[in-house]
């Protein structure tokens, strides 16, 4: 029995020791301690238990940028008053990231996926490549990366890994090609893991483009196991288009919405809730895991805070778009 599995078992035996009483209990209420170890279980992501399973959170904005808002007290309220299941932890490779400091980079993803482990919430190790649009541009800085993450979290239940933020300007055969090499650096640390691929067009599963991404994807999909492809969408800016290539999508592919905003593309502007809802109604509806864009007190709309509310620790302080998706995480 690998580690993490002997020790998923010992805290199963504990809770039932303890008959629903003490630590034990307490750990098992937390989102890794009710579902485990994930895994794809055809179109869905499913608990150790075989179950399908919907995660719900919230993603970090770029570490180089907002890493206060990444605390132990805003991780606190995500878990614990915010109900969260899942924490994104974006680390962009360019715009000041982790080109320009890879072992400061790499241990600032690793005590964050140390601080959502001990919180109970799973981690979306999130390789957020923006520009270069082609992720083999990265491919070395990448299979060193996860080399390292991967080999620190193996043990642990609750890690994936988003490899490729938002391919752009590429075809997903070259996708492919950097997937087919990433994985296998993930799976020789990690065999269980859940790898989340980035697709077409900014991981629009090809709806900014031609519309035929899902077609490419099931004519060649990623061989590995424990895989999902990753889509991100804005609500005022993405309509009936992307809405019905998501549709399309949910019931032939194992999908994972590891971005969205209720805003512009841009991450600003105006709310456009109604659209945001009915995403939400489909994704509930076809039980596809979501992460919503972000967790930090940045000046655009789509940041939850408040400006200034990171140093000052005052994490209560919600934007508009802050409350709206606060209620959609804790509604169960």
């Amino acid at each position: 029995m690998r580690p993490r599995l002997l020790a998923a078992a010992l805290v199963a035996a504990a809770v039932t020791l303890a008959m629903g009483n003490g630590p034990a209990s307490a750990a098992a209420a937390t989102p890794v301690g009710r579902n485990g170890q994930l895994g794809v279980c055809g179109t869905k992501l499913c608990n150790s238990a075989g179950t399908p399973v919907q995660l719900r959170g919230m993603s970090t904005h770029g570490l180089q940028w907002y890493s206060d808002c990444v605390t132990g007290g805003s991780l606190d309220v995500l878990a614990d008053e915010w109900s969260a299941d899942v924490l994104r932890i974006s680390m962009y490779v360019q715009e000041g990231g982790y080109e320009t400091d890879p072992a400061g980079f790499t241990a600032r993803v690793n005590e964050i996926v140390e601080q959502a482990s001990a919180r109970g919430l799973y981690a979306i190790v999130d390789w957020h490549m923006l520009d270069p649009g082609d992720p083999n541009a990265n491919l070395d800085r990448a299979r060193t990366f996860f080399a390292e993450v991967a080999a620190r979290h193996r043990d642990k239940p609750n890690v994936l890994y988003e490899i490729a933020n938002e391919p752009s300007g590429v075809h997903w055969n070259t996708i492919k090609s950097y997937a087919d090499q990433v994985i296998p650096v993930i799976r020789a640390q990690d065999p269980d893991g859940v790898v989340l691929v980035g697709t077409e067009d900014w991981s629009s599963l090809g709806a900014s483009g031609d519309g035929e991404g899902v077609a490419r994807i099931l004519a060649n999909p990623v061989t590995a196991g424990n895989v999902m492809y990753t889509f991100h969408f804005y609500a005022a800016s993405h309509g009936d288009w992307y809405l019905d290539t998501l549709r399309d999508a949910a019931g032939k592919l194992p999908i994972f919405v590891t971005e969205f905003g209720t805003q512009e593309y841009t991450g600003d502007g105006p709310n456009d809730f109604t659209t945001a809802q009915r995403y939400l109604d489909l994704l509930a509806g076809s039980g596809i895991s979501w992460v919503n864009w972000n967790y930090s007190d940045d000046l655009r709309s789509g940041a939850v805070f408040t400006e200034g509310a990171c140093e000052a620790g005052t994490y209560g302080s919600l934007k508009e778009a802050g409350h709206w998706i606060r209620d959609r995480i804790q509604a169960r």
